[in-house]
């Protein structure tokens, strides 16, 4: 299995490449953002292991040109320590996992080999349906080329039925996904919340996305009658 490590610390890019290596992997070693742009481009990796604070070409910048150019391969990015933030924003711009330094190589390992199990298949930054765009890092939603101002619960909402579209969702489901903290609420805030979205996101445009399935919940769909 073939691995690119991005970092541009000399001791930790070493001790990766000798950690991972014992470990059975092929490393390759980029020093920089755009020296790690480059090798991705030019070998088929099984996996990338990717520093965020790297000269000429950031790690989010290194992980968001991968997945612009439908680059799929794994992404774990090192994250500095108790850098929530860096998780979230790493993990928006599509990258598949993190770990925190200071590391255990035998976490890092078991990380590698689980993502390079998972493949590579398509996980991009933006979410289309149809003509819907949603860009979670950006927390910006577009439809028909037309940018939709939603609220932060709002854009939660659309969210998770973008990202489980085709698929009947309960209110029961979304409460926990999108109002976890709130477990008393009347689960009728779905329906309100719902409303609020259709005014937005469809009736503007003539469509209904977001369809009702008596008993079931709600879907959406790339269009509707």
């Amino acid at each position: 299995m073939r691995v690119l490590v991005i970092e541009d610390h000399p001791m930790l890019g070493r001790a990766l490449v000798h950690g991972l290596t014992v470990e059975g992997f092929a490393v390759d070693l980029a020093t920089d953002g755009e020296e790690g742009l480059y090798k991705a481009g030019e070998t088929a990796y099984d996996a990338i292991v990717l520093d965020i604070m790297l000269p000429r070409l950031n790690g989010y910048d290194v992980c968001r040109r991968l997945r612009a150019a439908e680059d799929w391969t794994p992404v774990l990015m090192l994250t500095a320590k108790d850098g929530e933030y860096d998780e979230a924003d790493g993990l928006d711009i599509g990258a598949d996992d993190y770990l925190t330094k200071p590391f255990s190589y035998v976490v890092l390992t078991a990380r590698l080999h689980a993502l390079i199990r998972r493949g590579h298949s398509p996980r991009p930054a933006i979410l289309r349906v149809g003509d819907l765009l949603l860009d979670p890092g950006g927390r910006t939603c577009v439809r028909a080329e037309t940018p939709v101002e939603l609220t932060t619960r709002e854009f939660s909402l659309l969210e998770y039925l973008v990202r489980h579209h085709g698929r009947v969702v309960s209110k029961q489901e979304i409460l926990t996904h999108v109002w976890a903290e709130h477990f008393d609420l009347d689960p009728n805030v779905v329906e309100v919340y719902i409303g609020y979205l259709r005014r937005k996101i469809d009736a503007p445009f003539g469509v209904r996305s977001i369809e009702t399935v008596r008993g079931a919940g709600y879907r959406l769909m790339a269009s509707g009658g």
